[in-house]
């Protein structure tokens, strides 16, 4: 019989579970949706030929303890551990590290992590913003249904953080800063400014008068 310790060592480099899924696109074995689409995609250029799994439609897990294959559920049928601490039957979702605040969007039809109170839901951006933004959120159509204009990974339902520029076109967090090391300051979609340059305008006006 396992020990906590050891327990506690299984998932796979996204998430921290007791099972694994079968990909049923091509029903193989894997850790976590994640973990097969990087071994699918590795050497993948073509974003439109990408070979994801459909998240909604895992049917069945295997137990990373007895190894008893099964339908999707939280508890296993043959020795009835607790395959995820957070579990979510319409994502087919389990993670231990229930730190990160899950919770499932109807509306979004995904789970999201940061807790629910934390965000709202714009129906016309299709996808939950922080509620810290929502007074003066700029709205456009569908702004998260597309990939970063910078790295072009799908930014629906990316791990990495993401950021809602000022003219309300999204982008990876860490793409913005890259961009900002490169000393460019425009939304790469728009060409708006990603933020107040005021004080570089008014220097510039200093340097032509």
């Amino acid at each position: 019989m396992e020990t906590i310790s050891e327990i506690e060592t299984f998932g796979c480099t996204h998430y921290r579970r007791r099972c694994k899924i079968i990909a049923p696109c091509c029903n193989q074995v894997f850790g976590c949706r994640h973990c097969h689409n990087e071994a699918k995609n590795s050497n993948e250029i073509n974003l439109v030929d990408r070979h994801d799994i459909p998240r909604h439609e895992v049917k069945k897990v295997i137990c990373s303890l007895c190894d008893t294959e099964q339908d999707v559920q939280q508890y296993c049928i043959n020795c009835g551990v607790c395959m995820g601490e957070y579990f979510c039957g319409t994502c087919k979702f389990f993670d231990d590290d229930i730190s990160k605040q899950q919770f499932h969007c109807d509306e979004c039809g995904i789970c999201r992590t940061g807790g629910k109170d934390n965000f709202f839901h714009c129906k016309r951006c299709g996808c939950c913003y922080s509620k810290e933004i929502k007074e003066g959120h700029h709205c456009v159509e569908r702004a998260m249904h597309h990939n970063c204009p910078i790295c072009f990974e799908y930014l629906f339902d990316t791990l990495r953080e993401t950021s809602v520029l000022p003219c309300g076109h999204t982008i990876h967090f860490e793409c913005v800063k890259e961009m900002e090391k490169h000393h460019r300051y425009s939304c790469p979609v728009c060409s708006k400014s990603i933020c107040d340059m005021s004080s570089v305008w008014k220097k510039l006006d200093q340097v032509v008068c």
